[in-house]
């Protein structure tokens, strides 16, 4: 799997967490326990730090940058979906960063929010605990309040890949 070190940035993975081998990490990363990155996930942390709690899962074609002034920090026990862009914010615990979506520098996504698939927040944005933001640009829909652990089937399932995966998984070409 392409793990690379940048100079004296180099990635932190934990043992229990895990690399697809055909996602890349680049730097100042840190994976915590049972934190997952899968196939064509891009995590690099070449201007800044990038930490990704435990539980979380990083999907299939993610990209997760920072910047030298916003790391990028994601929280434990988040699901993000396949193909979204996290540049420089910060995503508390137990969020959902749907499929497709766009996160940009200084933004703050907290506790049990959802950024809604193809949403675009752009700078400095704010979505409020357990809170959900739709749209381009992404704003908060009104009157709505994500219920608790409402995706904690999906990060169970993704911890459980991770042994399936570690187990299993063999090249065939």
């Amino acid at each position: 799997m392409p793990i690379y070190a940048l100079g004296d940035r180099e990635p932190i993975i934990h043992p229990d967490s895990y690399v697809h081998p055909d996602a890349t990490v680049i730097g100042d990363v840190t994976l915590h326990a049972h934190a997952s990155v899968w196939p064509q996930a891009v995590l690099r942390g070449d201007y800044g730090g990038i930490q990704v709690g435990a539980r979380t899962s990083v999907q299939d074609g993610t990209v997760v940058h920072c910047t030298e002034f916003h790391p990028t920090l994601i929280g434990a026990n988040c699901v993000i979906g396949h193909n979204v862009h996290i540049e420089g914010a910060t995503v508390g615990d137990g969020c959902l960063i749907a499929s497709g979506s766009v996160l940009l520098n200084g933004s703050v996504v907290e506790e049990g929010a959802i950024l809604g698939a193809g949403a675009v927040m752009s700078f400095n944005g704010h979505i409020p605990t357990r809170r959900m933001a739709l749209g381009v640009p992404a704003r908060i829909r009104e009157g709505y309040e994500v219920p608790p652990d409402s995706w904690a089937e999906i990060v169970d399932k993704y911890v459980e890949n991770i042994k399936a995966y570690k187990a299993g998984l063999r090249r065939l070409d």
